[in-house]
């Protein structure tokens, strides 16, 4: 069996009287980019924070390495590198004066710091603004400079909270490409609400809803758990809604504007070729037909139902 690089265990935190993280657990035995996939408060960055040393837990235990965070946290550390939903840049620094603060931080040795960023700036490709100005960047550059301090002293372990929010499309396809660069020899969490974010990068997903795990396992598993119910149509010429709603198969038609409706079917190929056929033969002239993605939300609420249910 790997060893562990992390270890979570009966993990609970609680602000005053409300539990934010409930019973929490799981562990990491491997490079690759995991996921933790949760709405906006549902305990994503109290669990990431936790794991980073930042906040203490209420209950459970965190284990880095086999070494335990909340006994021996300066050893814990020297393992983990952290970006934090904002990065923490002191925007009067050049990203070289920077990245050289933050090695020290890290306590790294004396002799291993200049070279360290020197690598660290052109891993992130931020090399030719090293004498730049923090605020005189864009924020695809921040964010790259707030993830080379998280991995200037070569952690094991990396937990990017939200790394691509904020960011421009091309930002976006710019910071994924380094992810994937950094995991290939680091275990990252990735922490984020943007269900397109998990599926572009991650392995393997676990999903929190109001503190508590709802999912978790292979990023294909995840694809295939709940399957989509609805198509979303375009018709040029649409016939009333009543005779979308006879079609065999359909379950419900909702109305999204004047020509496109949202269908719900049984069973997505039969519908889709019964509307394909009805529209040929009827002259509704059928111009979109494709198969709706389920919502972020509706997928929270499925599996907490199914969680329940256990």
């Amino acid at each position: 069996m790997n060893e562990s690089v992390v270890r979570v265990s009966n993990l609970s935190h609680r602000y005053s009287v409300q539990w934010a993280v409930h019973d929490v657990s799981f562990e990491l035995t491997r490079n690759g980019i995991y996921g933790l996939l949760g709405a906006n408060g549902a305990g994503k960055s109290t669990i990431m924070n936790i794991m980073c040393g930042v906040l203490k837990q209420t209950q459970g235990d965190v284990f880095i390495k086999g070494i335990s965070l909340g006994e021996h946290p300066v050893e814990a550390k020297k393992h983990i590198g952290f970006l934090p939903q904002q990065p923490p840049l002191q925007m009067d620094l050049t990203v070289e004066e920077y990245l050289i603060h933050c090695a020290n931080i890290r306590l790294m040795p004396p002799s291993k710091v200049k070279p360290a960023v020197g690598e660290v700036m052109e891993k992130c490709k931020v090399s030719h603004f090293s004498k730049r100005l923090l605020r005189n960047l864009s924020g695809g550059y921040q964010q790259r400079v707030g993830i080379a301090q998280a991995i200037i002293h070569k952690p094991d372990f990396v937990v990017l909270d939200e790394p691509t929010n904020g960011l421009d499309p091309n930002q976006i396809l710019e910071v994924r490409g380094l992810i994937r660069e950094i995991a290939e020899d680091r275990t990252v969490v990735l922490s984020t609400h943007i269900l397109q974010e998990v599926q572009a990068l991650c392995d393997n997903i676990w999903m929190i809803n109001e503190g508590k795990v709802v999912f978790t396992g292979a990023m294909d598993e995840f694809d295939n758990y709940i399957k989509p119910s609805t198509l979303v149509i375009t018709l040029a010429s649409p016939p009333p809604i009543t005779d979308l709603q006879s079609i065999p198969g359909v379950v419900n038609v909702e109305e999204l504007g004047l020509t496109r409706f949202r269908v719900e079917f049984t069973d997505a190929q039969e519908v889709t070729g019964r509307i394909v056929e009805a529209s040929v033969y009827k002259g509704w002239n059928l111009m979109e037909i494709a198969v709706e993605k389920n919502s972020l939300d509706s997928i929270f609420s499925e599996l907490s139902k199914k969680k329940a249910k256990r």
